[in-house]
């Protein structure tokens, strides 16, 4: 395939691949702890880490990160002292965190390196941001998978995890840095403003195949491998934004989905 004959579109399914795996890992417990906007929360914040990044010359997904780390720490604190209305500490955070991008944007001059992170660069992924991507994609994949019973109780029922004896907040903390650090790595690829969308819709997607959790979650990362390299390949032939395309490649399978889904339900009641 000529597509493959480009170094910047190698390293960019590589990136996009990597993501993918770990992306589903991350959207699976959000979604079962009905959490699903806390990845808009966390990315429209890493917006303000990019631009202070800018500003102090220092490489913005490192920004980003930092600031999604903070961001997350904060929500878990908020939840805490209001546990009623812990739904209120996202949309706290996430308008503090455009607040301050709003603002942060108008002191950088490099406008274009800011806009870069809305939509996603995935296409402009250096070698330096590719290792980055690598490290902690494999950091945040081990740690799901040895707190992967631990999240599998959690996520579907957090008081009855605390009765079997499950530490139910030192791994909340650890999951909640897992997840401040796939989002902040997948703002540059995707884009900030789409990139919840990459931890939820193929966890909805295998929702409607799997039988099981771990059926669920197989079914979800090859959903979103799948979505990704699609994506990538209609993009770069149809001159399109790659996150975007990505996004919408997502939607238009779920779509498919439940379609077929509603007609085979449908024809099984008439025969």
């Amino acid at each position: 395939m000529s597509i493959l004959q480009y170094p910047f579109m190698q390293r960019a399914f590589l990136v996009g691949i990597f993501l993918a795996v770990i992306a589903p890992c991350i959207g699976m417990t959000i979604v079962l702890q009905r959490k699903s906007m806390i990845g808009d929360a966390l990315s429209h914040t890493s917006l303000a880490g990019v631009a202070i990044g800018i500003l102090l010359g220092i490489n913005p997904i490192l920004g980003a990160t930092a600031t999604c780390i903070a961001a997350a720490l904060s929500i878990e604190f908020i939840q805490r002292k209001i546990p009623r209305y812990s739904e209120m500490a996202i949309a706290i955070i996430m308008s503090t965190g455009i607040g301050l991008a709003g603002v942060l944007s108008g002191f950088t001059k490099s406008s274009g390196n800011f806009n870069s992170f809305l939509f996603g660069s995935i296409v402009a992924i250096s070698n330096m941001e590719l290792r980055m991507v690598v490290i902690i994609s494999v950091c945040v994949l081990t740690a799901f998978l040895l707190l992967y019973k631990e999240l599998f109780y959690i996520g579907f029922d957090e008081r009855a995890a605390r009765i079997a004896g499950v530490p139910v907040r030192l791994v909340n903390f650890i999951f909640t840095m897992l997840t401040a650090l796939t989002i902040s790595i997948a703002s540059r690829t995707v884009g900030a403003l789409v990139v919840s969308s990459l931890l939820v819709i193929p966890v909805a997607c295998g929702m409607q195949i799997g039988r099981s959790y771990k059926m669920t979650l197989v079914c979800s990362v090859i959903f979103a491998v799948f979505f990704t390299v699609a994506g990538l390949t209609l993009s770069y032939y149809w001159k399109l934004k790659p996150g975007g395309t990505i996004v919408l490649t997502g939607v238009v399978c779920f779509l498919i989905i439940i379609i077929l889904k509603a007609l085979i339900k449908s024809l099984r009641r008439a025969g």
